[in-house]
């Protein structure tokens, strides 16, 4: 049985999903007002439930070649990108294991979460502002682009930023010998 545009764009994983990343946007916009520790623990908590519930979407049948409209320009991504950069410091950068080059390589390839979540971001804010518009053809034509760059390119930003967000909030710095293990530092 075939769903038809409403039923698909208004079904509940879709409601679930603009919901949590609306959340997930708002986060990103408002992480100057946060110190950096307090963001990561947010990002650690958002992170899983976005790749959660962008698994649970529908499968959406490619039928249309209509791409909506983008909200989100390349100045407010660096803008965005530079902010959370900034936050993060010198915990921005990690090795990147799953880029396509590491296995001809001789050397590492860094990776910026800042720019992971900002990737992130301009995809889900495009998604959540065509759905705000409430045309169902566009909001269709929305989540058909918004599954496939999970699939394709911000699902992978997203597990590679959360587990160097992981690795930010419970790593242990070894270069203070009088800091002591908390809890959340023993296996």
């Amino acid at each position: 049985m075939r769903m038809d545009t409403k039923e698909i764009v208004f079904s509940k994983n879709v409601i679930e999903f603009v919901t949590v990343g609306l959340e997930y946007c708002l986060l990103l916009e408002r992480a100057s007002s946060l110190d950096s520790n307090e963001f990561v623990d947010k990002c650690v908590k958002i992170l899983p439930l976005m790749y959660l519930k962008a698994l649970l979407l529908p499968s959406v049948e490619d039928e249309s070649d209509e791409f909506p409209e983008e909200f989100v320009s390349e100045e407010a991504y660096a803008t965005l990108s530079n902010q959370l950069a900034e936050l993060l410091g010198d915990k921005d950068d990690y090795l990147e294991t799953f880029h396509p080059d590491m296995a001809l390589s001789d050397t590492a390839v860094i990776a910026h979460i800042s720019e992971d979540l900002a990737d992130i971001y301009q995809d889900v804010k495009n998604f959540i502002s065509v759905y705000r518009l409430a045309f169902e053809p566009s909001m269709l034509d929305a989540l058909r682009i918004c599954i496939a760059n999970f699939e394709n390119f911000w699902g992978q930003k997203l597990t590679n930023a959360l587990g160097a967000l992981h690795y930010v909030r419970y790593a242990v710095d070894n270069s203070d010998p009088d800091e002591d293990f908390s809890p959340h530092d023993t296996f």
